[in-house]
This record gives structure tokens, sequence and C-alpha cells, in this order.
């Protein structure tokens, strides 16, 4: 069956200079703490947060991870619902603002699965491929 309503227009959302700013600069000194203070200086900012449960998830901490990643993919949430997302809807990968809220999501499902969230995890996971499949793939 052919679905006749349109598909949503993509969300893309906009682009907090500063912040990336301090994520690239956290990224070069390599701490935890550079990471922890982009953080809290851009609790807003998806990207921080994913970084941290990405650090988090190689170091073997998925309790950590699944903290820093759900508050990554809140903040991100609230993001796109100022930004137009009604949701449901591309948001996508190749729109390099979208990534924060997307590797969050993607840290999400692994740290959900993780700690034995499998229904978290298989949501999370279905959420990022009906997201952007482009996402999901270069995630993996």
């Amino acid at each position: 069956m052919q679905n006749l309503l349109p598909e949503p227009p993509a969300t893309r959302l906009p682009a907090d200079e500063a912040a990336e700013q301090a994520l690239a600069a956290a990224a070069e000194t390599g701490t935890d703490d550079a990471f922890k203070e982009v953080a809290g200086r851009f609790p807003a900012f998806s990207g921080g947060w994913a970084a941290l449960a990405e650090r988090s998830l190689a170091e073997k901490q998925p309790v950590t991870a699944y903290a820093y990643a759900r508050t990554g993919y809140h903040r991100g949430l609230d993001a796109l619902r100022r930004n137009g997302w009604k949701g449901h809807g591309p948001v996508p990968w190749a729109h390099a603002p979208n990534q924060g809220f997307l590797r969050a999501l993607y840290a999400l499902s692994q740290a959900a699965a993780q700690i034995d969230e499998s229904d978290e995890a298989a949501r999370c996971a279905q959420f990022l491929r009906d997201s952007d499949p482009a996402a999901a793939d270069a995630l993996s």
C-alpha cells in the first residue's frame, strides 16, 4: 500500500559555532575533564554529551555512557522540536549540526544494549535508521 501523505521536511539544526570550537579543543586535549567542561558550558549541545558517551563506551562504562547518551538524546529532541520537528521525519546525517543528536542516539542504543535494555536498544537503533539510514551506516 502506498503512503499518500508527503514526507515531512528534513529538520536541520542550527550550528553552534562556539560549542563546536569548544568540542574541537576538547578533542585536541583528549581529557575527560575537557569534554565535561564542554557539556557544562553548553548543556543544550548534544555533541558534547555524545562525545562523553562515546568515551565512556570505549572505557567499558555502559552505565555512565547511558546517562551521558540519554542526556544528549533528550537535549537533541528539545532542539529538534524547537526547529520544527514534529516527532518524525528525516534528520539528515550530512547536515553537521544534526550529528551530535544522531551520535547520542546511537550511543544510547549501544549503552542500552550493554545494560540489557534490549527493547530500548532496538527502539533507538530503529529511530536512528528512520532519521537517516546514512547515520546508521556511518556510525555502525
